[in-house]
């Protein structure tokens, strides 16, 4: 049998509420489509969080910057993560770490999911030192106040702030 037939195809979720997806989301993307056959970017509701995207804008903002990647496709989900993986049929869950604090939660919840679910395997991977203190928290709040975020998050998202902003961001 070939290495090509033997060799399991894999697939990664790379979960989160992308609100909005910054050039750190795109970078860890990027790497992982290097690693994975392929990669499903699973916007999740985020019922717990206030969103200043909706959870349509966020899944179409995710689509509007992978277009040129086939390998990528993007989701919407709500529930377990363990429970979604499994729907999915995915290899693992892909989780960027991008300080010690970052690592320590990321670990606690692993290690949660793994309790859920035996089969559950979560990927770590680091962004690039440009990115690594990039969040979209940090991009909303400096969005807000009228900072110039071009160089953190793809032209769509400049778009996204603009239609806020437009709009007395909601």
């Amino acid at each position: 049998m070939s290495d090509k037939l033997s060799r399991l195809h894999t697939k990664v979720l790379y979960p989160g509420t992308f609100d909005p997806i910054t050039n750190g989301h795109v970078d860890l993307i990027k790497r992982a489509v290097k690693l994975f056959d392929e990669v499903v970017i699973a916007v999740a509701l985020g019922h717990h969080k206030k969103p200043m995207f909706s959870f349509e804008e966020r899944v179409e903002l995710v689509e509007t910057v992978f277009t040129d990647l086939p390998q990528v496709s993007v989701v919407g989900f709500e529930g377990l993560l363990v429970d979604f993986m499994r729907e999915q049929n995915a290899t693992a869950v892909l989780r960027g770490l991008r300080a010690m604090s970052d690592f320590e939660y990321e670990f606690q919840l692993a290690n949660m999911n793994r309790e859920l679910d035996d089969n559950f395997e979560a990927v770590f991977l680091t962004p690039s030192q440009d990115y690594s203190f990039i969040s979209s928290t940090m991009i909303r709040e400096i969005a807000k106040l009228n900072g110039d975020v071009q160089k953190f998050v793809p032209d769509c998202v400049l778009d996204g702030f603009a239609k806020k902003r437009a709009n007395g961001w909601v």
